[in-house]
Formats: structure tokens, C-alpha cells, sequence
């Protein structure tokens, strides 16, 4: 039965791991500063378009929710390639991870600022969703090298 030896270098995949934890956070003190802004109640998910129209709060706090929501949509492949691809190559799955974090701060920031376009303007939207497909290549090839070492 082969065995998986897991290298010191798995503590960088770590570290890039438990930035996603400061990167949740960061987004949801983020939706909740917007949401009291533009008084919209739990559990209320998004503003309606009529506060929409008469509240540019109400815009930012529906793209700061969207930012938020985003985000969680792709933290499944984001974990779980990050830690597929960890067990070949720690550092290269650490880079990865880091970059897409650090991209999704970016997305944020630009898309809180009310104007959805912006998600698009410092650079997080490509490079993010590039890196996103890098970590789905990378486990993918991860997972083939592990099942042909069988």
C-alpha cells in the first residue's frame, strides 16, 4: 500500500489555507458595515430595487453581498485544490492559493464601491479567476500522478 509522506514545505499551503479564514472575514465585517449604511433587516439578502433606486448604500451593500456570495461559491474548489495539489507540489499550491486570496481582496474592494464594473478594474477578477483555473489543472494532474503511482 503506498504511503503519502507529507514534507515540511505543507506548512506553506497551510498558511495560504488560513488566509482564506482573513479573507472571509475581512468580507463579512464588509456586508455587515454596508448593510447597517443602508438599513437593510435580516434577513433581508439583498437590497430591493426600489431602495436600489433611491439609496446608492443600498447599490454598495447588494455589491458587497455579491462580492461576499461570489467568493463562497468558489471556496470549495479553492480548499479543496489547494490541499489535492499540496500533496505533490506544497509550494506551487501555497502561490496558488495566496495569489487567488489576494485577488479576491481586490474584486471586493473594487466591487463595494457600488459600481459593479469596477470588480473588473484593479486586476482581481482576471488574475483570480485565471489562478482558479490553475489550482482546478493543478489538483486535476495532482490526482493523476497519485492514481498512475498505484
Amino acid at each position: 500500500m503506498p504511503t503519502i509522506v507529507i514534507s515540511k514545505d505543507v506548512a506553506y499551503p497551510a498558511a495560504a489555507l488560513v488566509s482564506v479564514f482573513w479573507l472571509n472575514l475581512f468580507q463579512t465585517v464588509n456586508v455587515a458595515t454596508a448593510r447597517k449604511r443602508a438599513g437593510i433587516s435580516y434577513p433581508q439578502l439583498y437590497a430591493e430595487k426600489a431602495e436600489v433606486a433611491a439609496s446608492k448604500n443600498a447599490a454598495i451593500f447588494n455589491c458587497a453581498q455579491r462580492a461576499h456570495q461570489n467568493t463562497l461559491e468558489y471556496l470549495p474548489t479553492i480548499i479543496t485544490g489547494t490541499l489535492i495539489t499540496s500533496l505533490r507540489y506544497p509550494t506551487f499550491a501555497a502561490v496558488a492559493c495566496g495569489t487567488w486570496v489576494a485577488c479576491r481582496f481586490l474584486f471586493t474592494i473594487g466591487y463595494s464601491s457600488g459600481d459593479p464594473d469596477k470588480r473588473h478594474k484593479l486586476g482581481g477578477s482576471v488574475i483570480g479567476s485565471a489562478t482558479w483555473i490553475t489550482i482546478i489543472g493543478a489538483s486535476t494532474w495532482t490526482a493523476i500522478e497519485l492514481v498512475r503511482a498505484l
